[in-house]
């Protein structure tokens, strides 16, 4: 089943045989590009802080919920400790098919963090979806269920900084240093339709679905208050640095 068109497809195999990698790169300014970053030293930067963690839904609960896979995302791109990318408007339907690879150059202030990346479809501003009509028909003013601007969370997924080399030998990050942060997402099957974008999140909390980091080199299991404490997040986006 893929999503975005809510379609069924009979495939041969999986993954597909005839897939194309492409390769998305952070741009300067909050956007996205299959073309690499042609300029120099640049990055976007954040303050993580484990005392105000980015939570993964905007209610509260006293319970975790389900929900949350169709939550609409605007409320984390609203935080100023959450990195958000997107491209231009599609102007043709875009299918993606497979596993997700991220690649991300950052550095840390301090010797450990967290890397929450989730691949999100933006819906134009004048959407408007009748879950009964035709998919050509959607669009209509005496929609139901009014969903101009939604940010679909297509995927998500998180990488402890420290076992970003290997889980049985974790290793602390040297402070301010560009470091190579790769981690696969789980498959996706989702068509971008022409007229919505593609956008990228990046944080460094996704509570609770995730414990906190302390953001030190530390073991989470046995560490006291004392040892959370911020950090400064980079995330590289140039030519020598591309993400």
């Amino acid at each position: 089943f893929f999503t975005g068109e809510n379609q069924w497809r009979k495939l041969s195999q999986w993954p597909l045989a005839n897939i194309q990698q492409k390769s998305l790169y952070l741009q300067a300014n909050g956007k996205l590009d299959f073309s690499k970053p042609l300029s120099a030293g640049s990055f976007t930067e954040y303050v993580s802080d484990p005392a105000k963690p980015v939570p993964y839904t905007e209610d509260i609960h006293f319970e975790r919920t389900i929900n949350y896979m169709t939550d609409d995302q605007r409320f984390a791109a609203r935080r100023s400790d959450v990195a958000v990318f997107e491209t231009p408007v599609l102007t043709e339907d875009l299918t993606v098919a497979g596993p997700l690879l991220a690649k991300l150059v950052v550095s840390v202030s301090s010797t450990d963090a967290d890397f929450v990346v989730k691949l999100i479809d933006v819906f134009p501003n004048d959407f408007r979806y009748e879950p009964n009509a035709p998919s050509e028909h959607r669009r209509v003013p005496t929609a139901t269920y009014p969903m101009g601007g939604y940010q679909m969370l297509v995927r998500g997924e998180i990488m402890r900084g420290k076992y970003r080399n290997s889980y049985e030998k974790p290793e602390a990050f040297k402070p301010n240093t560009p470091t190579d942060v790769n981690f696969s997402l789980p498959d996706i099957a989702h068509t971008f339709k022409k007229g919505h974008k593609i956008m990228v999140q990046i944080q460094s909390s996704w509570f609770p679905l995730v414990d906190r980091n302390p953001q030190v080199f530390t073991d989470i299991y046995t560490c006291d208050d004392k040892d959370f404490r911020k950090a400064d997040i980079r995330i590289y986006h140039d030519a020598q640095h591309a993400s």
